[in-house]
């Protein structure tokens, strides 16, 4: 019932030709608006989502931080029942200023500042075809910490993809180094 419910309630947006937000199969935690622009998810992603893992950077970008990775329960069932994303995963990296110290158990790094977010949205269906924010299967774009409504990337193939070529074969997410995907 709950499925023909939501494909009747789908027939008017799809006989107009545009497909809204919420049709993805997961929900997005209103990481999506209706003309496809990303924002970070309405969500307490860190309390109630799953941390894939980390990444501890050094390059000239992102110099001395640490990325911490988050995905919805769901989204992590599915790929390890079938090794994909579903439609409507998102995917929340946040872009924390790390410190370094010496301490008795050696020489660590540790999250201070929160700097931004990149968000990608799995898009199966194609929704937003003139957004350049779109394609290759994800919505992608970056945030500062001071606006996690408005998306600074005006085009993912020039400002994300490029990144992400290396794992083009894993849907484009370095799903290596996840421990939670494993």
């Amino acid at each position: 019932m709950r499925r023909l419910l939501k494909v009747l309630v789908l027939l008017p947006a799809l006989a107009a030709g545009s497909v809204a937000a919420q049709d993805f199969a997961l929900e997005t935690h209103g990481a999506v608006g209706p003309e496809g622009e990303i924002r970070v998810p309405d969500v307490n992603y860190r309390g109630e989502w799953v941390a894939l893992g980390n990444w501890i950077t050094n390059g000239a970008e992102f110099a001395n931080e640490i990325h911490t990775v988050y995905t919805q329960r769901e989204a992590v069932a599915a790929y390890l029942e079938n090794g994909s994303f579903p439609d409507g995963t998102v995917v929340v990296k946040e872009l924390l200023s790390a410190e370094a110290q010496d301490m008795t158990t050696g020489f660590i790094s540790h999250a201070t500042t929160l700097n931004g977010w990149f968000v990608m949205v799995k898009d199966t269906e194609g929704r937003f075809p003139d957004n350049a924010l779109w394609g290759d299967g994800w919505g992608w774009a970056q945030f500062s910490a001071d606006a996690p409504r408005q998306s600074f990337t005006k085009d993912y193939e020039a400002e994300c993809r490029t990144c992400h070529v290396p794992a083009q074969d894993t849907d484009w997410l370095y799903t290596w180094g996840y421990p939670a995907l494993r």
